[in-house]
């Protein structure tokens, strides 16, 4: 009955419960049957309402957890007093040093054990806004003078492709070593493309954090 009455309150109601959940003991350890029995009564019917599986769930959950940083950004990209390389810069510090992103590697599942979230998770990448953000502000960096780059669109989209697959260890499994080359290569590549001090020593040491938390994850696993 609760779904029918307030159905965005009862899906709001499982994906914060999946999360602490996914948070708490993993992606993969975490059932359909283990959301329920934190649902306070409401019943699997409930869940498959608004979600079709599991995948569905983890990737609302990642959506709400990063909606307060998505939401940041979006106002960098509106500031004036910003050039377009002071805002991709500034689009890359917040993206890493989100406080959700030790919360998002906790709860992360191995994607390559999981196809079908694989696919919702690259059809994301490759289609949605994320790309065309980047591009624009490439294109305004290159527009204002503080971007020197031919290409701002496949640049856009080759970046957020090594980032977000390439770099990301629940995709291509990476020790924090591992982690700390592939980026120090992506640092030195945006170099090559004149946007040398978009990621940091202090980045790094972030996302060598990030594959260091996922690790333990996934061995406590």
């Amino acid at each position: 009955m609760a779904r029918n009455k307030y159905p965005e309150e009862t899906k709001n109601l499982i994906i914060d419960t999946a999360s602490k959940l996914f948070i708490e003991n993993g992606y993969e350890h975490t059932s359909i049957q283990d959301i329920i029995e934190h649902l306070g009564g409401l019943s699997k019917g409930a869940i498959y309402h608004h979600f079709k599986s599991k995948e569905e769930i983890m990737m609302a959950v990642a959506e709400k957890l990063y909606s307060n940083s998505s939401a940041q950004m979006y106002k960098i990209r509106e500031r004036k007093d910003l050039n377009g390389r002071q805002k991709l810069e500034e689009v890359f510090r917040i993206s890493i040093f989100a406080m959700e992103q030790k919360n998002m590697f906790s709860a992360a599942p191995d994607m390559m054990k999981n196809p079908q979230l694989l696919v919702i998770f690259l059809k994301d990448v490759v289609q949605k806004e994320a790309a065309q953000f980047f591009t624009e502000l490439l294109e305004e960096g290159v527009a204002d003078g503080s971007v020197s780059l031919e290409y701002p669109k496949e640049t856009a989209e080759v970046l957020m492709l090594l980032g977000n697959v390439w770099m990301n260890p629940m995709i291509y499994g990476c020790s924090p070593q591992e982690m700390i080359g592939k980026a120090k290569f992506y640092q030195h590549l945006l170099k090559l493309l004149n946007l040398d001090n978009i990621v940091s020593d202090s980045m790094i040491s972030r996302l060598e954090e990030f594959a260091d938390i996922y690790q333990k994850t996934q061995k406590e696993g």
